[in-house]
């Protein structure tokens, strides 16, 4: 249990110094993760910035995660669910392009050229404040590699097992405080897990 994204963020940035994590930048997933991104990034001692993707609902539930696309296009789908509950190619191409869009513009908001930074040779950690389903991670994750970084690595600090493994898959490495065989959402692993306005979340860039 974490008392809050900071306290949770500062535990995680003293696990990837003790593991001896090297990185040249830190990528947080917004907005949740800017809070945890800026004590790792402090703890490495590098700079801190932004990666974003958006998760793609399901028809009539838009908050069943059926894939996630990021700001530059890179697509990571659920197959099996999409022909479990039979969504149509139409419905995902239409749906594709509104969450790219989403996600750009948040980029945008946050950075203003609205593109990641230049990762090409370099070495990222990708941080956010848990991962349930993982949609927007592995969305995130592909971003990172699609830019052409030589190590890419997540951290978080509490995840659902199923997925956290499913990750290492997606990343060079994984690195997550805790993986609680029962798990229902990230926000039950927290004292205090309330929104973090656009406004807010920026000020983490700052440093």
């Amino acid at each position: 249990m974490f008392d809050d994204r900071t306290d949770a963020g500062t535990k995680l940035g003293s696990l990837v110094a003790r593991e001896g994590v090297y990185a040249d930048v830190v990528l947080a997933i917004p907005r949740g993760g800017l809070p945890i991104g800026r004590p790792v990034a402090d703890a490495l001692d590098v700079p801190l910035d932004v990666v974003v993707a958006k998760k793609l609902g399901a028809p009539g539930n838009p908050e069943l995660a059926i894939g996630a696309v990021g700001a530059d296009g890179s697509v990571w789908l659920n197959d099996d669910l999409i022909e479990q509950i039979g969504v149509g190619e139409t419905y995902l191409e239409a749906e594709r392009e509104r969450k790219s869009e989403a996600a750009r513009e948040k980029e945008r908001q946050y950075r203003g050229e609205g593109q990641i930074p230049a990762v090409e040779g370099k070495r990222v950690l990708v941080v956010d404040d848990g991962v349930a389903t993982g949609a927007t991670t592995i969305a995130c994750l592909r971003q990172v590699k699609k830019a052409g970084a030589s190590y890419v690595a997540l951290a978080v600090p509490v995840g659902s097992p199923s997925s956290i493994e499913g990750l290492r898959g997606e990343a060079d490495d994984v690195f997550c405080l805790e993986t609680p065989f029962q798990f229902g959402a990230v926000g039950q692993f927290y004292r205090v897990f309330e929104q973090v306005p656009d406004e807010v979340a920026k000020t983490y860039l700052e440093g």
